[in-house]
């Protein structure tokens, strides 16, 4: 009988030959379906770093109440980051506006005026909205934001949909507030893409999401920035009268968060909002912010309002259901247990703030007496606030909202749209010329040994790109790999190979799982290069194996033909919606789908480097379609892996995921998981490409593949082929076209592991 060792280090046709289990392994004896089971285990995995970030957050935080607006500006100037308030602001001013049909006075009332008005906010950008003005001095300046279900008018009490005790807007400016009332993005659909391509069913939150995430935008800081424009134009026209904000359900969403990054705004009122975010990933996708729960819950974020008082108000926000995700009135034990939260963060009486209730139950309508009072006098007015029966009346004939919400739309649309466009160059900025400045100048040498120079200095100056991709873009958890307690059986048995079915332990709840093809000829001693060949979306191991499915006709067995050692792993995008909520979910601690897959691969890396017949300095990796974005993200991150190969995605990623004027884009399909945050000013497939240097890469392309365009897809290769050719390292890349469409070619690419991997051709 075989010690352990020389098991180890017998010929792998030996062992394929009588052992159902792998050596050094324990049986593999679950049944079902593994991917399933993967996928169970991968969302239980990201729900306890979820509910572990409760105590984690405390790591990010240093408040000194001696000096605390400076201790907690690190957090708000991440926080500016996460919710996408980035651009600066242009000068701003009111505009009153209208024409003979719709006059800039909507309405004048004995103790306050209406106008229509708008203001600049970005390039491009303005907001609309209405201008309450008392006629007697103002006792202050309100912000007021309506849900995204109703508009200015209904909130000022100039159009149906909104009881008259409900039009709080109304009821500060009777009482001599000065109220400015944005129009909200609303949840319709009406807006959401192009007549001459496809109008979608996204609502126009989502529609402003999608694209906006990819640029380090968010459709949630675009509406505080309109906020903060107002506070420019408040802080300028009525620099002694103090300034609040208030909001309900969505609009309570943004001015809680404006309040947070503004220390100008002196008070808020959140109703219908404030609750524990620990299952953000269940709201509206549109609420989805990237790592928010790693540094900040609800009270987390009011210590940001700290010192200045904050009210918030138990009621029962708008029910929104199946916006990938869903709004409903939660608990009052929930909003009080987080409301008492940040009394464990701040001292005792260095900020006042109520929670606001009737008796633990939602009050009959939002902004309540209760509220609008306890408000006011945080903003220094003590009187009571009595409602009047007056009801203003709109002189405008001919104003339609639909379609101010679309010049909204489309003004916020054409800001992203332009970043997109200018993103190019921010990315080659950022990366490429700073790291080699000298690649931006045309008296760039082609000497040899400079080149050569150049390529250890690009090398070395990549390696912090490469952190940030993995942690900034994809994400990373911060989780020690387990032992990988490999369990096998061996599931095929040809005439050339043998292929054991391998689960290996990640993490406590995640395993990796894949299939090894073993070639039979291998000798005592020899050491093989592997490929590890990765199954697209909805695919499983067996799809690259067996069957001649038309995407990978049978790719992996066909390289264990030739003598290759493969690997076939399970991906988690399988499932549809379910791995789109996984990656979800895990963006709430600043992490994504891609996070799980990196290090199933380090551990699968690690394994099979282990192996007597592997050699560790030749594991390749070659994937098609979402195996292919997996090849551009896995092996730029894992530098074991010595080559990569693309096929069937490379692309130009940002228009592809963010543009709306093409047919081709995700902004049209059902794919609403492929926006990173922030990857369009960062990243592109040239960027991550760049990560793969000097290691071989390659790029498979059919003609016919409706995944992109020849041109795009030559465009951005080009940029990878520019850069290999200056550092010296032409020879280590290819592209091939060939004429087909979304499917393994296998020919040049094959030629090429051969080459690269040091494997004769047989």
């Amino acid at each position: 009988m075989l010690t352990r060792r020389e098991l180890l280090l017998a010929p792998a046709a030996a062992l394929a030959a009588g052992s159902p289990t792998m050596p050094g392994t324990q049986p593999l004896t679950w049944d079902g379906d593994l991917s399933e089971r993967m996928m169970d285990g991968a969302h239980h995995f990201v729900e306890r770093q979820i509910a572990e970030s409760l105590t984690r957050r405390k790591q990010y935080w240093h408040r000194d109440p001696a000096a605390y607006e400076a201790s907690i500006q690190p957090n708000r100037a991440r926080f500016l980051k996460q919710i996408g308030v980035v651009d600066p602001r242009v000068p701003t001013a009111c505009e009153r506006f209208g024409d003979d049909a719709n006059p800039a006075l909507i309405a004048d009332l004995p103790a306050y005026t209406i106008h229509q008005v708008r203001w600049p906010v970005l390039d491009g950008v303005t907001a609309e909205g209405l201008l309450l003005s008392p006629k007697r001095p103002p006792v202050a300046s309100v912000i007021a934001l309506a849900d995204a279900v109703n508009s200015p008018e209904q909130l000022a009490g100039l159009a149906e949909g909104i009881s008259a005790a409900g039009q709080w807007a109304r009821h500060l400016a009777e009482d001599g507030f000065t109220v400015v009332i944005p129009a909200t993005i609303d949840r319709t659909s009406r807006w959401s893409g192009h007549p001459d391509i496809q109008v979608t069913d996204q609502t126009h939150r989502e529609w402003i999401y999608r694209q906006a995430f990819q640029m380090g935008r968010h459709i949630i800081g675009y509406e505080v920035q309109k906020v903060l424009a107002a506070v420019d134009w408040l802080t300028r026209a009525k620099p002694s009268t103090k300034i609040g904000v208030a909001g309900y359900c969505e609009g309570a969403l943004v001015a809680f968060y404006a309040a947070a990054v503004d220390p100008r705004i002196d008070a808020a009122l959140v109703s219908g909002y404030f609750d524990s975010r620990q299952r953000i990933r269940s709201e509206p996708i549109y609420r989805n912010v990237w790592g928010l729960l790693r540094e900040f819950g609800d009270a987390e974020i009011a210590t940001l309002v700290a010192p200045r008082p904050l009210i918030i108000e138990y009621s029962r926000p708008t029910d929104i259901t199946n916006h990938k995700g869903d709004v409903r009135t939660p608990p009052f034990q929930s909003v009080k247990a987080e409301f008492d939260r940040i009394a464990t963060l701040i001292p005792n009486g260095f900020q006042h703030r109520e929670l606001i209730s009737a008796n633990g139950q939602p009050p009959p309508t939002p902004g309540s007496p209760q509220a609008l009072e306890a408000f006011a006098a945080a903003l220094g007015v003590t009187a009571k606030l009595p409602l009047s029966d007056l009801q203003p009346r709109d002189s405008r004939a001919a104003f339609d909202p639909a379609d101010r919400m679309r010049r909204q739309v489309r003004e916020l649309e054409a800001h992203v749209q332009s970043a997109i466009r200018a993103s190019e160059r921010l990315r080659e900025e950022a990366f490429l010329y700073k790291v080699m400045p000298e690649l931006a100048d045309n008296a760039w040498t082609t000497n040899l040994r400079a080149k050569t120079q150049s390529a250890a200095k690009f090398i070395a100056g990549a390696k912090p790109y490469r952190r940030q991709f993995r942690e900034e873009v994809l994400g990373a958890f911060d989780e020690p790999l387990t032992a990988p307690n490999p369990r096998t059986r061996r599931i095929y048995d040809k005439e050339k190979w043998s292929g054991y079915e391998v689960v290996l332990d990640v993490w406590r709840e995640v395993f990796a799982w894949g299939v090894l093809l073993i070639p039979k000829d291998i000798k005592p001693g020899e050491r093989r290069p592997v490929v590890v060949c990765q199954h697209g979306r909805r695919g499983v191991p067996q799809d690259v194996i067996e069957g001649d499915n038309g995407y990978y006709h049978d790719f992996a067995a066909k390289l264990a033909e030739r003598g290759f050692i493969t690997f076939a792993p399970h991906n988690l995008y399988r499932g549809e919606d379910r791995y789109r909520y996984l990656s979800r979910k895990a963006n709430s601690v600043k992490a994504s789908m891609f996070s799980v897959i990196i290090s199933q691969h380090e551990q699968i890396l690690r394994w099979l480097k282990s192996l007597a017949y592997v050699d560790p300095a030749r594991i390749a990796f070659y994937g098609l379609s979402y195996g292919g974005e997996s090849a551009v993200r896995i092996p730029t991150v894992l530098e074991d892996y010595s080559l990569s190969i693309c096929s069937g995605d490379f692309n130009s990623w940002t228009e592809k995921v963010a543009s709306t004027d093409l047919r081709f884009s995700f902004m049209y399909s059902i794919e609403w998981e492929m926006p990173y945050f922030n990857m369009g000013s960062t990243f592109d497939y040239a960027e991550m490409a760049y990560l793969m240097v000097p290691r071989p890469f390659m790029v498979e392309r059919g003609h016919n593949d409706r995944v992109s365009r020849d041109q795009w897809v030559a465009r951005e290769y080009a940029k990878v082929r520019w850069l290999y050719a200056q550092l010296g390292l032409a020879d280590k890349t290819e592209i091939e076209y060939f004429n087909g469409g979304h499917t393994i070619n296998g020919e040049g690419t094959f030629r090429f592991l051969h080459k690269h991997l040091n494997w004769p051709e047989r």
